[in-house]
């Protein structure tokens, strides 16, 4: 069940035939990935979300990637519209979504049929599928129906037909509102779930529905287990090791929502938008408590000027988007650089341009989270890999918005806030907290801007505070906050602005490297990538390739030390989700070639030929084919 370079599965079979009584087929792996996929609105997000929750309570390494179709509704047994959730769970910690699905469960076979067509199941996959189609009242689906299990019949898969339809009919009348239930059990008897877990993680997810409701989801659930328990003749065993270390167990959504709170960050306003919207739903539902506020502006515009103004006025706001509103924040990100007020954007990134793939993952917002507002307004832009990551990486970004005066940009992607991963649970830390603002009175001869000429770094005055009146602007201005247009005034605050940034840097430590200090090849990541390339890696290694990488946290400004670690390696090359031109496409030559946007930062800032190998699927990278490019470019250095 697991991927064959990583590990192997042992069988252990029942009594044998003449036997009273042949128990299921055990399948002992230290890992597996399973899968439910339904049409849109039948609920298979919800079931695969609480069991990856459970699986990571009960001790499993897990990472979840929601499976999310392009359009709001798609056309119902479509196999575009596959809507659902995978789930990789292990004996030891997860790190990516893995190669390919071992285990589905499919409502029906059109949805199934999408997903094989993108390559998602392994070879000798199990497929569990609803037969309700064989009968349907409708004559063209049942004849779609026939012409897929001629499909699946040209794989090897192990094809086992259940009555979900029927067996959720004697409990609900609409089974739509249920069939993820009775998967849910399905998949608990299999892979063995604890049912009390299981029980409590749907009082959870049904908390605002009311007792009648989550007796029902319960019933549904325990169908699903006992029809199981009843016909199937297999089961999955994957080893849980219970941690002495508290965990807790979210998506990355959630994580910067908890980041903010323990950052003491007390305002987020923002626009719904997709895949950053269940960020405000967690924060409306928990921020209260905590004091804080979520404001939900009329546009993207708005929020950002909501954001500045209660930063301005002495609170360290944020504001969280992804790409399209990214793009119509640009002129307020420029103002708060020109004001030196403390901002945090958070950007969930997604496919593009334009409305592209809103539900897709991607990290083609790099270049402009650095360089999109017009005229030079230097900030900071940082990417969290992990959602534990996601935590952190609003304390620090807070830390340094106030520290600095600047705006901070968090990149983090769809495969982060939707995906569901456990870590240690953190310890607050008071020092995390925004410190209270401090109202002295001013000395009159003090500019507003009061920059030290080493670190370019001047205090922030607030309103009321005595003394400290001053006229905002962003126009060009000097010290005093006076409207200047001449030459040397518009220099030094661009001197001063930029030298905030370069302090910030002195301040960072080089990347740790992954693997040996030193060989044929570098591979360098940012963001939700860093698992599958580090899987990748040590699977090259395992294949006795001379192969290390590193991780970028800090994209704008770059962690130091880059052009000394690239110096030890033959060859380095980026691996990202976003486009670049292949070297031997048409027309594409090494002067117009587009190159992938970290790779293209790196080699303007070092000056080292920097390659690069990504992809733009819509969805995760693959640990498979990475460790499938580390190979082809490193054959390619054979060559040279």
């Amino acid at each position: 069940m697991a991927t064959k370079t990583r590990a192997s599965s042992e069988k252990k079979k029942g009594p044998g035939k003449g036997s009273k009584k042949k128990g299921p087929e055990i399948i002992r792996v230290p890992e597996t990935t399973v899968e439910i996929v339904s049409d849109s609105g039948e609920g298979a997000q919800k079931c695969g979300q609480i069991f990856g929750a459970v699986c990571a309570k009960m001790g499993n390494g897990a990472w979840t990637v929601e499976i999310i179709p392009a359009e709001i509704q798609p056309p119902a047994r479509s196999k575009a519209g596959g809507s659902g959730n995978r789930v990789r769970f292990g004996t030891e910690e997860i790190t990516n979504w893995g190669d390919a699905t071992n285990l589905v469960v499919a409502f029906n076979e059109q949805v199934l049929l999408g997903r094989i067509e993108l390559g998602a199941l392994a070879e000798d996959a199990i497929v569990l599928l609803d037969n309700k189609w064989a009968t349907h009242a409708d004559e063209d689906i049942q004849k779609e129906w026939q012409g897929g299990l001629k499909e699946l019949a040209k794989h090897d898969y192990r094809i086992v037909e259940v009555p979900m339809e029927e067996e959720c009919l004697k409990i609900v009348e609409d089974p739509r509102r249920g069939k993820n239930m009775f998967a849910l059990g399905l998949l608990a008897w299999i892979c063995d779930r604890d049912v009390d877990l299981i029980r409590a993680q749907i009082a959870h997810q049904f908390r605002r529905k009311g007792e009648e409701i989550y007796q029902r989801n319960v019933e549904l659930m325990e169908a699903g287990y006992g029809w199981a328990e009843k016909n199937l003749d297999f089961r999955i065993e994957v080893p849980t090791i219970p941690s002495d270390v508290p965990k807790v167990v979210m998506n990355g959504n959630e994580a910067i929502g908890m980041g903010a709170i323990a950052a003491g960050m007390e305002l987020c306003s923002m626009y719904p938008i997709t895949p950053a919207t269940s960020a405000s739903h967690y924060l409306s539902e928990v921020y209260d408590k905590f004091g804080g506020v979520v404001h939900q502006a009329e546009d993207e515009i708005a929020a950002v000027g909501v954001a500045i103004g209660a930063s301005y006025a002495g609170k360290v706001a944020y504001t969280i988007t992804s790409g399209p509103g990214l793009s119509l924040k640009q002129e307020f990100l420029g103002l708060a650089v020109m004001l030196e007020v403390p901002l945090v954007v958070v950007d969930v990134q997604r496919g593009g341009p334009s409305t592209g793939l809103p539900t897709k993952v991607e990290q083609s917002d790099l270049l402009t989270a650095c360089f999109g507002q017009h005229g030079d307004a230097p900030h900071v832009v940082l990417a969290p890999a992990t959602m534990e990551e996601c935590f952190h990486s609003m304390i620090t970004a807070r830390r340094i918005a106030e520290a600095f005066r600047t705006v901070v940009i968090v990149l983090t992607d769809a495969n982060l806030a939707t995906g569901v991963q456990p870590y240690p649970r953190p310890q607050l830390d008071a020092r995390w907290q925004q410190a209270p603002v401090s109202l002295p009175p001013v000395d009159e001869n003090v500019p507003p801007y009061d920059w030290d000429p080493q670190t370019g770094l001047s205090p922030q005055r607030y309103p009321g505070q005595p003394g400290g009146m001053y006229t905002a602007t962003g126009l060009a201005h000097n010290a005093w906050s006076k409207v200047a247009y001449d030459p040397d005034s518009h220099q030094l605050g661009s001197q001063m602005r930029s030298r905030k940034i370069a302090v910030l840097q002195q301040t960072l430590k080089p990347p740790q490297v992954y693997g040996s200090d030193s060989g044929e090849l570098l591979v360098v990541g940012w963001g939700s990538t860093k698992g599958a390339i580090e899987e990748a890696v040590d699977r090259a290694q395992a294949e006795g390739l001379s192969v290390s990488s590193c991780h970028l946290t800090f994209i704008q400004p770059l962690q130091p030390g880059l052009k000394e670690i690239f110096s030890r390696f033959d060859r380095v090359m980026t691996v990202e989700i976003n486009y670049s031109d292949e070297p031997d496409d048409p027309y594409i030559t090494d002067e117009n070639r587009r190159r992938a946007q970290l790779a293209w930062v790196l080699r303007a800032s070092t000056l080292v030929d920097v390659d690069c190998w990504s992809r733009v699927p819509g969805q995760p990278l693959r640990p498979g084919n990475i460790l499938k490019a580390i190979r082809q470019r490193l054959e390619m250095g054979a060559k040279v």
